[in-house]
């Protein structure tokens, strides 16, 4: 089982002779319902946040990932000006000027608020920086999957202890059902035997058996108690699948499992069954408060 928040970082050194620089990169994961990733990265490494992007999908499942790259060092490099674009800008500038101000110059410093004017790298570099940055990223979800896991066995364990609960909560509704009939035919037989007293109509055996009958038949709760611990088991076989993403399957069983309980609570009016149908509705909210944080 898996966590749905971890933390996980990651530096990698940049080999550049001897610049010192390094990638690094942290990944933070809460919770959510689908995989939402958002990359954050300073100008210099913006190009390459895409690539971060997808390589996060290609390694995490659901959660909100937020993934911030930093770059650590100076990057030297040549810085190389787009003539291309400094010639079409300067153009434009004097063909506005002829327009506007015939007279007035076009001095050569207003090229510096054009952007994009001047690139850090050529194509070589940029590529050597992409292959640091994707193996820092890279990193960084790994070692987020392992927190991941380890708060995920966490959660397993607590999810484990909760269903225990459940089923002893269950255990001890069955078996009362059976005192609940035998308590209502005592009440029944003792309200009919005060009702007909000095009188001269005798109690009808059959009759009274019949009434309990269909109590019985109305309080019956069997089917209920059957689904729920089917329901229970298949929870249980879950929480121990391994790190398979389980927990919209666990949310689904724990609002079936919520559904029976439910059920039980209003068909059997008896104080000690509604007192464990309580604690089985507080036990299962624990549980799905817990089943949130899973992947």
């Amino acid at each position: 089982m898996l966590s749905m928040t971890g933390f996980g970082s990651a530096r990698v050194e940049i080999d550049r002779g001897d610049a010192e620089a390094a990638v690094f990169v942290e990944a933070r994961a809460v919770n959510h319902r689908y995989l939402d990733v958002r990359v954050r990265a300073p100008a210099r490494l913006l190009d390459h946040a895409s690539a971060v992007e997808e390589a996060a999908r290609k390694r995490l499942a659901r959660g909100r990932i937020e993934i911030a790259l930093r770059l650590d060092g100076s990057m030297p490099g040549a810085v190389q000006l787009d003539r291309e674009r400094a010639r079409a800008a300067y153009s434009a500038l004097k063909d506005l000027r002829d327009e506007l101000a015939p007279a007035e110059a076009v001095p050569l410093t207003l090229l510096a608020s054009v952007p994009d004017l001047f690139v850090a790298d050529g194509d070589q570099d940029r590529t050597a920086l992409r292959d640091v940055v994707l193996r820092a990223a890279e990193a960084a979800c790994d070692d987020l999957s392992q927190m991941r896991a380890r708060e995920g066995a966490a959660l397993a364990a607590d999810l484990h202890a909760r269903l225990k609960t459940v089923n002893a909560l269950t255990a001890d509704i069955g078996p009362r059902t059976e005192v609940v009939v035998e308590e209502y035919r005592e009440r029944l037989k003792g309200r009919l035997t005060r009702l007909m007293q000095g009188s001269d109509v005798e109690l009808d055996d059959s009759r009274l058996e019949h009434e309990v009958a269909l109590q019985a038949d109305r309080a019956d709760i069997s089917e209920e108690l059957t689904r729920l611990s089917s329901h229970t088991e298949q929870f249980g076989d879950l929480v121990g699948a391994g790190d398979d993403p389980v927990g919209r399957k666990l949310d689904f069983l724990l609002q079936e499992m919520g559904r029976e309980v439910n059920t039980i609570g209003s068909k059997v009016g008896d104080v000690q069954i509604t007192r464990s149908v309580l604690d089985l509705k507080a036990e299962l909210e624990r549980l799905r408060e817990q089943v949130q944080n899973v992947l």
